[in-house]
This record gives C-alpha cells, structure tokens and sequence, in this order.
C-alpha cells in the first residue's frame, strides 16, 4: 500500500472549509492584544494564551530587539555545545528564584520539554504514570520513554483513587513518574495535587507538573500550582513554557540541581537541539520582570475569567468551571461547534473550536481564554454575541 494514500483519502477538512466553516490556521495580521486584524477586520481576541497581553508590551518588544542587536538572531548551535548565551543562564537563574527551585533548565519550547524531560528521566523498568486528559507534548513523552522499553499507564482524569490504583499495580522496585497538567489545556480545571502528593510519597513516585497554563496564571504572584497550594518544596519537578504568560517562544524544566544537571547531559531533545533564540530569551526576561513588578496582572486576569464564567452561566450556557483564564463553553456535536464558531467570528469575537479526538464525542466547546489586558467593553461584547448566537442556534433560550 502506498505510505500517501491516507493522505489523499484525507478530506474532511476540504470539506469543512467549503461550507466556510473552518475554523483553523487563520492568519493574524496584527496582533495588539484583545483586538487583532483578521482577514482585513477588526476582531475581539477571547481565545489566547497571552495571558497577562505582554507581548504587545513596550518593554517586552525592546528587550527582543536590543538582544538581536547584541547577540545576532540566533545562537548557531545546541546549548550542550556553541549556543548557549548568557542571557540563557540570566533567565534559568532569575527563574528558577522566582519559582522557588533549586535550578532550571531551557529548551527550545514547551513540547520539547516534556519530551526531553520524560524520556530523559525514566528509562527501560521504569513508569510513566499520566492523567488521561494530559497535554499532547506529556503523552508523546511518555510514548518516546515507551520506545526506550520505559512502561506508560494513564489514569482516569483527576481522579486520586483511580490513580491509587494504578500504583498499586506498578512494582515497588521500579522507578515512576508521575506526570500531570497543572492547569488543564482544555477543561482549564485544576489538578488535585495535595491528594496527588500524598499518593506519590505513599509509592515512592516522584512528581512532575505542567505548568504551561498555570505559571502567571494561579499561584502567589503567578508562581503555578504548586505555589497555588503552598506545595512548592514537596513537588519535584515542574515544567512550563514561554509561548503564554512569557510572551515568548520556549520551555523550562524546575526541579533539584543535581536532576537537572543529569537532564543537561543525558536529554537528546536539549542536546541534539538549537537552543532558544536570543529575542526570544529576552522577551521572556522582560516577562517574568514585569510579573514580578506587577502581580496585580494575575489578580485582573482572574477577575477577567471569573466575570465571563459568571456571565456565561447567567446566560444558561454549560460551562466548565475552574479558577485559571480558560472558559470553555460547551455546545454538543461537532456541526453545532462549527456553525458556532462561525457565527462568532462573523460578529466580531475569535474564540477556538475544540472538536473530537481533542475532546470526548458530544462535548464539542468553544475554548474561551482572557487576558489580563482584556477591557470591561470587550467582555461585554462577547457575552452579547455568544447570547445572540445562542438564541439562534437554541442552545440557550
């Protein structure tokens, strides 16, 4: 059979695009924050990761370009051999203060950290133990540590007694890992990490979160998940990105020096890569600057996100809840998501479909996301056009 017949046969996005209702890889024309260009019009952004809107920031854009003019655009090499560049060890250290860790390591981005991460960590004998509704990146982790002759099992989603149960299973001679979002990509739910913890010193686990949705988001002074529950010095390891709160491009790992250290020297991912750009280490920088200056940024995101979860329930729409800046709405079947997303960005507002594999069959959602830069008119914009769009497809009376 040839390897490109599936390809050919692939049409459904074909067919989605010729009813006009595709709703992915729009391309931004330019992009200030809650309001983008889209397609030549003016549109309300309700469905990004720019959680704290730093990446139209003056001081964000001027570390960017002052570190071109400094270091080049980029860095030539791995970080293991001719690419790494001070500003990488200013970041990891400033970082790795700011999260409370011993050290933190750098990758190029988020995905790779988890890849470079788990499979770096757990070798042939040991476990990967992940939530059933981890991010991609932990999953295919997990599936490349499978390829070592690692073992993978999952659990049923942020459920503590089921995952009790699946450790119970794994010898008591293997190493294991457990791997966990922080704040959940789709559901924006937060993970159940005290009673986690607890299951994890009880079979001698060790803990990793991710904390790409969380770190700038939940925590004191946006300092993630386990800050959020005043956990920092029992859980071992937590990663994140730059792509979100850090209006940039990369990843990191936090854990013990001496853990990082072994992941320095061992990771293909780190080592076999090029390391992150300078604009992109300095962007980052001043990031993390101007969170540590203004931690009241996290407080108005929140409030953000609580006001539309609020506003949405109000209306009679099924939502998801949580404390992080993702509100997802739910809408049912995949035809009715389509036609929804339409309907929105038709008035004015970009929000993201999520449709199956990505999440179970009939809990197609529009995953709303705010920022902290979002006004009180935008917000009341969208509530009025996912209630005019509602009315009109009968999901709401």
């Amino acid at each position: 059979m040839d390897l490109f017949q599936k390809c050919l046969e692939f049409t459904r996005a074909d067919e989605v695009k010729k009813l006009g209702l595709y709703p992915y890889f729009r391309q931004i024309e330019e992009n200030e924050g809650p309001i983008v260009s889209i397609e030549g019009r003016k549109v309300i952004m309700a469905g990004s990761n720019n959680y704290l809107g730093l990446t139209a920031h003056p001081k964000v854009r001027q570390a960017a370009i002052d570190a071109i003019h400094r270091y080049g655009t980029g860095c030539s090499g791995s970080r293991y051999l001719t690419g790494t560049i001070t500003l990488h060890i200013e970041l990891e250290e400033k970082l790795a203060k700011f999260l409370g860790y011993e050290s933190v390591l750098l990758f190029s981005t988020g995905y790779q950290t988890a890849l470079g991460v788990i499979s770096g960590l757990v070798s042939k004998g040991d476990y990967v133990i992940s939530d059933k509704e981890n991010h991609a990146c932990i999953i295919n982790g997990a599936m490349l540590a499978k390829g070592g002759f690692a073992e993978f099992v999952r659990y049923k989603h942020n459920d503590m007694n089921d995952l009790e149960k699946v450790m119970k299973r794994i010898p008591d001679s293997a190493g294991k890992l457990i791997v966990t979002d922080g704040v959940f990509s789709v559901s924006g739910e937060l993970v159940h990490l005290p009673e986690m913890l607890d299951v994890a010193k009880k079979y001698g686990a060790r803990v990793l979160v991710d904390d790409a949705h969380a770190t700038g988001v939940v925590g004191v002074g946006g300092r993630g998940t386990s800050s959020l529950y005043g956990l920092t010095d029992q859980t071992d390891m937590t990663m994140g990105t730059f792509s979100k709160t850090f209006a940039s491009l990369g990843g990191f790992i936090a854990g013990p020096e001496r853990v990082i250290n072994y992941l320095k020297h061992v990771s293909p991912a780190l080592i076999f890569s090029a390391s992150p750009t300078p604009a992109s280490c300095a962007s980052a920088l001043a990031a993390l600057e101007i969170l540590e200056e203004q931690p009241e940024l996290v407080d108005r995101l929140i409030a953000n996100a609580d006001r539309m979860r609020r506003g949405f329930k109000e209306l009679g729409f099924n939502v998801i809840e949580s404390r992080s800046g993702i509100v997802p709405v739910v809408v049912g079947e995949v035809d009715i998501a389509l036609v929804f997303w339409r309907k929105l960005y038709d008035k004015g507002v970009f929000v993201n479909a999520f449709i199956p594999p990505g999440v179970p069959p009939n809990m197609s959602m529009m995953r709303t996301s705010y920022m902290a830069s979002h006004e009180p008119e935008h917000l009341d914009r969208i509530l009025e056009v996912f209630a005019e769009v509602g009315k009109e497809l009968g999901l709401i009376s």
